[in-house]
């Protein structure tokens, strides 16, 4: 799930990416509440259980996700290196299927498990917890109000890409650049050329783009989520 950016389409596709992920946690919450937990319904899983739950749907939404963000890191370079040549989406597509057939397309997943899964944990394991901890005595989590759901929000988006930065950064370098070299390699040729820091260049603005996205998307999930079950 990556950190929505600024702006409309920045913010659009980081909803996307968060309403499949929303869709694969509740099913996986489901899943470990009935086969993991031995409970009813996924109510009454623990937190570890509902950490767990983010780090399987990150499994399964990572196979969509993988081909988009490809997709995207290319544009991106090829934007960057001011190609004077402009290519679409479907073009690039296209490209990528004519050169390296369907497989092209998953270039980076085994990077985007290690970095999604984790991050996923992370993600809801975090937003659960917060709203745990500011729910009072007594008080359901799922009544603690929008401005604390804002801020259980914030600390998940936050929790998320301060664990899996340097595994992004590596994907992104696969990505890019077309690597068959695995994680850890690309991980030390980075931290050899550039230094250690370089895993992590990029972090402070991402988490201040993510804390505002992600408070205002989990109220908007905890809302819709109420209305669905209230109404139909």
């Amino acid at each position: 799930m990556h950190a929505p950016e600024t702006g409309t389409h920045g913010f659009k596709d980081g909803a996307i990416d968060f309403t499949a992920g929303s869709l694969a946690y509740g099913v996986c919450q489901n899943f470990v509440a009935k086969t993991i937990e031995n409970k009813k319904d996924a109510t009454e899983i623990t937190l570890l259980g509902n950490a767990t739950a983010g780090f399987l749907a990150a499994f399964f939404s990572s196979f969509t996700l993988c081909p988009t963000e490809l997709i995207k890191c290319k544009l991106q370079a090829l934007h960057e290196m001011k190609q004077s040549k402009q290519i679409s989406p479907y073009q690039l597509t296209k490209q990528i299927l004519r050169n390296e057939g369907i497989r092209g397309m998953f270039r980076g997943l085994t990077p985007t498990f290690a970095r999604e899964m984790p991050g996923y944990f992370f993600f809801f394991g975090g937003y659960e917890a917060t709203r745990e901890f500011l729910a009072k005595p007594g008080q359901s989590k799922d009544e603690i109000g929008p401005l604390k759901t804002m801020v259980a929000g914030a600390v998940g988006g936050a929790s998320l890409w301060t664990a899996i930065f340097p595994a992004d950064v590596i994907k992104s370098r696969v990505q890019i650049q077309g690597l068959s070299d695995s994680m850890f390699k690309v991980g030390m040729d980075i931290a050899k050329k550039d230094g250690v820091l370089a895993l992590y260049n990029g972090l402070t603005p991402t988490i201040c783009r993510t804390i505002p996205a992600t408070a205002v998307l989990f109220v908007i999930y905890e809302y819709t989520k109420k209305f669905m079950n209230q109404y139909l």
